[in-house]
């Protein structure tokens, strides 16, 4: 369920219980209460001052206290508490930490036979030391574009699987494209194929359980990944898998930003056209990708793979291919690693910056960053869609959009449909694709997983597809856009200020 939604719901309930128990809480009982409240919202407010958060959220979560004692408090339950999200994941960082230093072997080819001018080597030394993934020479790419090409490379590699089938998604969907996975997974597993299924039990709440119970009577071992029991009184369902990852036999991987569901194949009456990009990955970083797997299975399963079998991939050497760096980010780890990595590549540009995301609300530190670019002259291109997904989100995006277009970016809104690319390409040179949109959900709450591309043949399609983007795009003018009604004005100005709350 949405926060949104959640939240509308939260209200409602709260404002109805009040209501109708008006006169319950008069005299000493309300009293009593209204001391209990306040004692804690000051508690609440002392302790998020200690946490030294940043100062835009801090104050946002003061103002809300100060406004509204009773409903900051029940928000701060739902999605404040930073010191329960760093207990709650620290058995998963430890595990994480301790298997990265066991099984990730620096590539037989050394990175210097990238042609990495002086000021891009910041950037891979940044990527190793808070990623803590090796970048492999030794590896190939390919970007599939939108659902047909992907989900016809997906399933042909799927039914090659003779070992094992990993699948790690956000939203899984029993419709068309959904029941015709069903029915491979199923196959292959009666061919005595291992196939382990982790799939977000939020983002896949409405997945029918007699899907779910058909893949594990034919040995599919399918997983919620946090469950959430009481979802009005636990922030845990803020902190998502919003990873999208498929592994087969070790040697070959899926990485982007497609889950399943048939809107991502345009069957959606709505988006109509779904714009999407997604990368196959064979070689040694297919490793990578098996072990943020494996991790996450081990962390909901307490099941320990870490065994040849799923660690041993091929490896390509071939000249061209570049390197290629898979990273995960995400609320279990002390570093914002994807924000962190989108930060460096930003400043190292000197020529473009051209980003793509469905979902654009950066903090004041990405923000920063594209503006100081543009008015330095380098060519930032920003593509987001012109048809809202989720209006909160849509609104609060578009509330960025004066202060970028007076610095010098190009804002163009996609209009052939619905944009979900999360893409950046820098210089021509440098890349990353992955799950990760550039805003705060994916920067401090989600798990993500994104790959680095460094000098790869498959930048130059993600280059070629958007030339082919902008083709279908509006490139927005300052003037024009400064005159949008006051009510959409208004709008934008109060979904930015729900921002820092995430």
């Amino acid at each position: 369920m949405r926060n949104s939604s959640r939240v509308v719901i939260l209200v409602v309930v709260v404002g109805a219980l009040l209501t109708l128990t008006h006169g319950f809480w008069e005299g000493k009982l309300l009293g009593i209460f209204s001391v209990l409240i306040s004692c804690s919202v000051v508690f609440i407010a002392f302790v998020i001052s200690l946490e030294n958060r940043q100062p835009a959220q801090t104050i946002a979560w003061l103002a809300v206290l100060g406004s509204f004692p009773l409903v900051g408090f029940l928000f701060y339950l739902l999605f404040g508490r930073n010191y329960w999200q760093q207990r709650r994941f620290k058995r998963k960082a430890d595990f994480d930490e301790a298997v990265l230093l066991r099984f990730q072997e620096p590539s037989p080819f050394a990175v210097e036979r990238l042609p990495m001018a002086p000021h891009q080597q910041p950037l891979l030394r940044l990527a190793y030391r808070i990623g803590q993934h090796p970048v492999s020479l030794a590896s190939q790419t390919a970007v599939l574009t939108n659902g047909d090409e992907t989900f016809a490379a997906i399933f042909a590699e799927l039914e090659k699987a003779a070992h094992h089938i990993h699948l790690e998604y956000y939203i899984v969907r029993h419709d068309e494209i959904g029941q015709q996975l069903k029915r491979l997974l199923i196959k292959k597993a009666r061919q005595g194929v291992r196939i382990r299924f982790l799939y977000d039990a939020v983002g896949s709440w409405k997945l029918s359980s007699d899907y779910i119970e058909e893949l594990r009577a034919a040995g599919v071992e399918m997983i919620p990944f946090s469950p959430v029991r009481l979802p009005f009184l636990s922030n845990q369902i803020n902190f998502r898998n919003h990873r999208k990852i498929i592994v087969i036999d070790g040697s070959v991987g899926f990485v982007g930003g497609l889950n399943i569901g048939d809107e991502y194949l345009g069957k959606n009456e709505y988006f109509g056209f779904w714009r999407d990009t997604h990368l196959v990955i064979r070689g040694e970083a297919v490793r990578t990708l098996q072990l943020i797997f494996l991790q996450d299975w081990y962390y909901m399963t307490g099941e320990r793979l870490l065994t040849p079998d799923y660690l041993s991939p091929p490896l390509i050497d071939e000249e061209g291919q570049g390197g290629v760096q898979l990273i995960a980010g995400g609320p279990d780890q002390k570093w914002e690693v994807i924000k962190q990595l989108y930060f460096a590549m930003i400043t190292s540009a000197k020529q473009s910056i051209w980003v793509a995301s469905p979902y654009f609300v950066p903090d004041e530190d990405i923000l920063t960053a594209l503006k100081v670019a543009a008015l330095s002259g380098i060519d930032v291109r920003l593509l987001a869609p012109k048809r809202p997904d989720k209006k909160i989100v849509f609104y609060a995006s578009r509330s960025y959009f004066p202060e970028l277009l007076e610095a010098g970016v190009k804002i163009y809104e996609y209009e052939k449909g619905f944009l979900h690319s999360k893409v950046i390409v820098v210089d021509g040179e440098l890349a990353s694709i992955g799950t990760a949109n550039m805003d705060m959900r994916s920067f401090h709450l989600n798990f993500e997983v994104n790959a680095f591309l460094y000098y790869t043949d498959s930048i130059q399609k993600l280059v070629q597809d958007f030339l082919e983007d902008f083709r279908h795009a509006t490139v927005l003018d300052y003037e024009q856009f400064q005159r949008r009604p006051f009510r959409v004005r208004l709008a934008e100005s109060v979904s930015r200020l729900l921002s820092p709350l995430l």
